[in-house]
């Protein structure tokens, strides 16, 4: 017989995980943006 655990992981809702999760969403719209322009940037940026 076999044992298994699982363990539920709930999303950060902490101040400043929400900060950082702020932070991703604007430089992923900002990214889309860029890629719909034609502006991508140099690799390494």
């Amino acid at each position: 017989m076999s044992k298994t655990a699982s363990i539920t992981l709930r999303p950060s809702s902490t101040l400043f995980g929400r900060l950082l999760a702020t932070i991703d969403r604007l430089l992923m719209k900002s990214a889309e943006i860029a890629n719909r322009n034609g502006d991508l940037p140099r690799i390494g940026l």
